[in-house]
């Protein structure tokens, strides 16, 4: 319910100034709008929220007991351990590419959303993954101690708000849909009993956080995948998935 509330505060700041944002020519070569060299830092008022949330859940005794009681709660209404937030993560990002396809299109094409995206994940990644080694917080389940914050969370809500991102000035009320699958994914991880609730709230805000600052480095990565004049790129997007490190290769012509 936190979560839900202060989406929809940020998704009302959006809706606010829509009005005076241009709406940009799609799936060009090369998008024309200048990208801002600036963040704006009401873009940055909800994942500072949920991030100090989950950070404070650590050490206040309140917030300590809300995570004990929740769990209790849910363990007595434990549902069947479904594996979906294995898939639901990226859920978002998914449909972006797919609704481009069927000619639903976004602000960037495929070169560049695909940047974009790689660029959130990464910083997700280099957020998330020493946060885990380093907090060393043991999960409910008490299978390790890489409890926070939750990577599959920070995953699903980076990959929801890039959905956000690319259709909030074309198709508002479709942008925002990735965000339930994103909470979906978020509830399933303390359903099963692999986070706390202040571990799933600081992953919200380090995947929102990630797909803002890799919107704001955008312009600055694309030179280093052949700016305006080059026809091809690539994009390494690395994962960290239950204890496994890979990295994914995609080449557009």
């Amino acid at each position: 319910m936190f979560i839900v509330i202060l989406l929809s505060v940020y998704t009302k700041l959006a809706a606010q100034t829509n009005d005076t944002v241009p709406k940009p020519r799609q799936d060009s070569v090369m998008i024309s709008d200048p990208q801002k060299k600036s963040l704006n830092y009401k873009s940055l008022i909800v994942p500072a929220v949920f991030i100090g949330y989950g950070v404070a859940s650590l050490k206040v005794d309140e917030l300590k007991q809300l995570n004990s009681s929740t769990r209790h709660e849910i363990s007595e209404h434990q549902p069947d351990h479904i594996r979906l937030d294995n898939y639901t993560q990226y859920a978002p990002a998914v449909l972006v590419y797919e609704l481009n396809a069927a000619g639903i299109k976004g602000k960037h094409n495929f070169r560049d959303r695909t940047i974009i995206y790689a660029t959130s994940q990464l910083i997700s990644a280099s957020m998330v993954v020493p946060l885990k080694h380093i907090v060393k917080e043991e999960r409910p389940d008490q299978s390790n101690n890489l409890s926070f914050p939750s990577g599959h969370t920070a995953t699903a809500f980076s990959s929801a708000h890039f959905m956000f991102r690319e259709y909030k000035d074309t198709h508002f009320w479709l942008s925002i849909s990735g965000y339930s699958l994103a909470v979906f994914t978020g509830v399933y991880r303390t359903l099963n009993d692999k986070h706390w609730v202040g571990d799933v709230i600081a992953g919200a805000g380090f995947g929102i956080l990630s797909t803002e600052l890799a919107y704001w480095l955008y312009p600055k990565i694309n030179s280093l995948f052949g700016g305006k004049n080059k026809k091809t790129s690539t994009a390494i997007i690395p994962f960290y998935q239950d204890k496994s490190i890979g990295i994914g290769l995609v080449k557009s012509f």
